[in-house]
């Protein structure tokens, strides 16, 4: 009887730490695509209320697009942290962000067809931008159009309109 006692308790054990190392399993993160998973970290701290984000890794699509982001008022200013691994980005959040996500698949867009993905995508002209890689670099809607570029839409950034009273 102690013998069998002892078995199942080595099977529970045994059990348990499967159970914990497939636990370990579910809760890492695969990520399949960083433009996308920082823009929802982005947004849900947003949401949350946060002053501050820090995105993991780094790449220089995230921080282009971050910088294209800044440039528009729609977040603050970011600082890249070296770790000699991946790198990390803290983003300080100025509050006005209403909505921001990639555009998966990345579709084509010839500048004759701007016109109409901004129409789709955004709520309003004066509320938002979409951001494309071009042979220029990674260019908001309206510097695309500037320069006559087309090329493959990343995202939509829109920023949530302030009211004022006169």
């Amino acid at each position: 009887m102690l013998a069998r006692c002892v078995g199942q308790t080595i099977f529970s054990i045994n059990f348990m730490a499967n159970l914990g190392s497939n636990r370990a399993q579910a809760l890492k993160m695969v990520r399949m695509n960083v433009l996308a998973d920082a823009l929802n970290t982005i947004q849900a701290a947003e949401r949350g209320g946060k002053r501050q984000v820090m995105i993991r890794p780094n790449s220089k699509v995230t921080c282009r697009f971050l910088s294209v982001m800044m440039k528009h008022g729609y977040i603050g200013e970011f600082e890249i942290v070296d770790d000699h691994r991946n790198g990390k980005i803290v983003v300080n959040l100025t509050g006005r962000l209403n909505m921001c996500g990639v555009i998966s698949p990345r579709f084509d867009i010839c500048l004759r067809d701007l016109e109409r993905w901004t129409n789709n995508l955004l709520p309003s002209r004066q509320f938002g931008c979409l951001v494309l890689t071009t042979s220029g670099g990674i260019l908001d809607h309206e510097e695309a159009r500037r320069r006559h570029l087309g090329g493959k839409i990343l995202g939509v950034v829109s920023l949530a309109p302030t009211l004022t009273y006169f």
